[in-house]
């Protein structure tokens, strides 16, 4: 099995504490693009990392948000497979050969899932998302066998660079959050069906690629809130600002929040980021459907 076909993107923020452990899980001689979306206050310890695994270092001035930076990743490549994956992620050491062969035999699928799980063994399966319908939601863990699904996770996602090309590549008006829902129910739709592979294996440390602190909890949780109001409004869901204002209040008032700072942290700023969007409309600029 030919590897070339597939080049890696992976997106950095502050994640030098597992980026090693992803590159190293990558077979010798495909090739790698680290974005590093100027998370790291010195870049010389990253590109020491990038230049030992022969990795294409591209490093922003600013934090551009993940999908302009999956966007500017994937341009750096002409392989025929993308695999996006998290810094927090590792490959089996067949996973590449396993999900090429699954494309190979459903030619008619845009993109793909590995199994995906976290270190303990446990099943992390995306069967349900904000953006479309309870019909369409999963049924729990890992399919049996290879099967037609939903929705994928953008934590290890492959891609038909035919396909992504087609649809424009990762909505650069979503900063951070539902990009991939967005961008598998947007494959799904306008170039082919989603697969999930079961036997391709991919271990996910999951909320662990970049460091954890109330800055970052924060941070990340304001940019949920406005990607989940522009996404849900974009892709046609019902009263989208009224469920996650009250999807924003319901989790502020746990109980758990009065114990941890990061929580508190993360719980205030998603509802600051939901207001934020009463200010402009539901979020940044108007969706390209």
């Amino acid at each position: 099995m030919d590897l070339n076909r597939i080049g890696v993107v992976t997106v950095c923020y502050r994640s030098m504490a597992v980026l090693p452990q992803m590159l190293a899980s990558v077979p010798n001689g495909v090739q790698v693009v680290l974005v590093n979306n100027a998370g790291e206050d010195d870049g010389g310890e990253l590109a020491t990392l990038a230049a030992k695994y022969s990795a294409k270092l591209i490093s922003n001035d600013q934090n551009k948000g993940f999908g302009v930076a999956c966007n500017q990743g994937a341009a750096e490549l002409d392989t025929e497979f993308l695999l996006f994956i998290n810094p927090d992620a590792a490959l089996a050491a067949d996973t590449l050969t396993r999900l090429l062969a699954a494309a190979d035999t459903y030619k008619d699928a845009s993109a793909f899932n590995p199994q995906i799980t976290s270190p303990n063994g446990g099943q992390l399966f995306k069967r349900n998302s904000h953006l479309f319908p309870r019909s369409d939601k999963m049924p729990r863990g890992w399919p049996e066998q290879d099967r037609e699904v939903t929705v994928l996770s953008g934590a290890a996602l492959l891609i038909r660079r035919a396909a992504f090309e087609h649809i424009s590549g990762f909505d650069e008006n979503i900063f951070l959050y539902h990009e991939d829902d967005d961008i598998a129910l947007r494959l799904r739709k306008n170039a082919g069906k989603l697969m999930f592979v079961r036997d391709a294996i991919v271990t996910h440390l999951e909320g662990r690629s970049s460091v954890r602190s109330p800055e970052i909890a924060a941070l990340k949780a304001w940019h949920m809130a406005r990607s989940r109001v522009y996404a849900t409004r974009k892709h046609g869901r019902p009263v989208p600002l009224a469920r996650a204002l009250n999807s924003a209040l319901g989790q502020l008032l746990s109980v758990t929040v009065l114990f941890s700072e990061r929580k508190r942290s993360k719980q205030v700023a998603y509802l600051c980021g939901v207001l934020s969007t009463f200010r402009d409309g539901g979020a940044t600029r108007e969706a390209n459907k």
